[in-house]
């Protein structure tokens, strides 16, 4: 009785839906169910044909690691009773600590994928599958075992590309990543836990996705299955071409989750290009740091809206600082692509090589300003400033309608940070502490002034009109932190 009720259910659900299609004038965003011997069958993507023709594109990929010495703790002497006897654990305490030793660990092996680009054996992946691989090998799906060559790989970008020795290979067809639209179905193909060739699916969930430490990459975000294994392999749309390159999964189980990242094709191939050519990857960089326009810093600019990337440190030496860019302004424009939000920026300067001219468009104290930079190669990250010493620290100044109490640095606390200026922060209490700041943090302007001493601070609040924008040196970072004064 409940099985026909159920089965009334959904048929009265799919004349409703069929009701809908015919009478709009729009045609329908979901699959139309179908009755088949009194059932439902929704017509859903067939991925048959891509596996079929695509498939054998994709490859497997070990990557043999050096071994390394561990300290492994040394033999025992032999304890009177076997360990599963119940005074085992009674002798045991009494014997004296193991002795250390060094002992020899077998290779370690990385499992990854990839797939073909070139019929003569040129092949992507990830970097962090091959990154300090001492041998790298490549199964194909006719079960072939190739020895490949690493060409080059960027760790920024997660991409490396391989070389292996053969000829007229199946290759990959290449798509178009801004072609791709959210809740379109796509699929990987790849080992999971050495499970080669197996197929998944599912649908893009997000497109542009910025991750933590991962600014140069505007992500795919899809919920394709994605585990250890799959990592290189190909994301497929419906048309059987790659569109990215699966590379890491959100979870806090170590597991797949639902959610996962690919790196745009586009992106990766103009790495390969580069790997292929010169060996490494060449990106311009303006010499600045960067944070998003909250609704809050954007009232305390007087910006309209949110939008743009907001400039907290420029580097004195580089391009940025050559052409008057400074903490503080925000970042409308670069040529003519609109900066929504602070992750466009490193994605559209770091696809530019170095040399290249670029206009900006600045939110400078209430007005737009246009300026011209070259950008220069990027360096590897360096090491930041010390952090202040604690010792000595003056007699604080209470604002206590702020909840804050702040100090000026010693002359040994600005030599050691290598500033100017900058008020210490020792409390940080109601709306300062909700607004984010921190004891230990150095305030080292407001709205767009510098400050140098506690009247240079007292000066500028009162001139804020009830919104600051505190410029903060907090470690090695800068960032702006909204705190409202009235």
């Amino acid at each position: 009785m409940a099985g026909a009720l159920l089965a009334a259910s959904l048929l009265s659900g799919c004349d409703r839906i069929e009701q809908f299609v015919k009478g709009g004038s729009q045609p329908a965003p979901v699959a139309i169910p179908a009755q088949q011997d009194g059932r439902v069958a929704m017509l859903l993507p067939d991925f048959t044909q891509l596996v079929t023709r695509d498939g054998p594109a994709v490859v497997n990929i070990q990557a043999a690691r050096e071994a390394s010495v561990s300290t492994q703790p040394s033999s025992h002497p032999q304890l009177p009773v076997p360990e599963d006897d119940p005074l085992y654990d009674f002798f045991r305490r009494f014997m004296p600590p193991s002795p250390q030793q060094e002992q020899p660990q077998e290779d370690s092996v990385s499992y990854g994928s990839g797939f073909i680009i070139s019929s003569d054996g040129y092949i992507l992946t990830n970097a962090h599958v091959v990154a300090d691989g001492r041998q790298i090998r490549v199964t194909l799906t006719d079960k072939r075992e190739l020895r490949a060559k690493l060409v080059g790989l960027d760790k920024r970008s997660d991409v490396a590309l391989l070389k292996v020795a053969a000829a007229d290979l199946p290759v990959a067809k290449i798509g178009n990543p801004s072609d791709l639209k959210v809740g379109e179905w796509v699929a990987a193909i790849g080992a999971p836990f050495g499970f080669d060739n197996t197929v998944t699916a599912g649908i893009v969930s997000a497109k542009g996705r910025s991750l933590p430490d991962e600014t140069l990459v505007p992500f795919i975000q899809t919920d394709v299955a994605i585990n250890p294994g799959n990592s290189g392999g190909p994301l497929f749309n419906l048309r059987g071409e790659v569109v990215g390159i699966n590379s890491q999964i959100y979870s806090r189980s170590g597991g797949f989750m639902g959610i996962s990242f690919a790196i745009p094709i586009d992106l990766a191939m103009q790495v390969a290009d580069q790997l292929k050519t010169k060996g490494k990857v060449s990106r311009g960089q303006l010499g600045i740091n960067i944070q998003e326009v909250t609704q809050e810093l954007a009232q305390s600019f007087g910006l309209p809206r949110p939008s743009g990337a907001l400039v907290v440190r420029v580097d004195p030496k580089g391009p940025a600082a050559k052409a008057g860019l400074m903490p503080g302004d925000i970042i409308l424009k670069l040529n003519t692509q609109v900066i929504d939000s602070s992750k466009d920026l490193p994605m559209l300067v770091g696809a530019l090589g170095p040399g290249t001219k670029i206009k900006l468009v600045v939110w400078r104290k209430g007005f737009e300003k246009s300026l011209e930079a070259t950008l220069v190669e990027q360096a590897p990250d360096t090491e930041g400033n010390a952090k202040p010493s604690n010792d000595n620290t003056p007699q604080g100044y209470q604002f206590g309608k702020l909840g804050l109490t702040l100090s000026e640095l010693t002359a040994e606390q600005r030599a050691d940070l290598g500033i100017r200026g900058g008020l210490l922060i020792q409390k940080a209490q109601g709306p300062a502490a909700r607004s984010g700041l921190q004891p230990g943090d150095i305030i080292m302007g407001l709205n767009q002034n510098d400050v140098t001493s506690i009247s240079a601070f007292e000066k500028a609040l009162a001139n804020s009109g009830g919104h600051a924008a505190l410029l903060v040196k907090r470690g090695d970072a800068m960032l702006f932190i909204a705190l409202r004064t009235d």
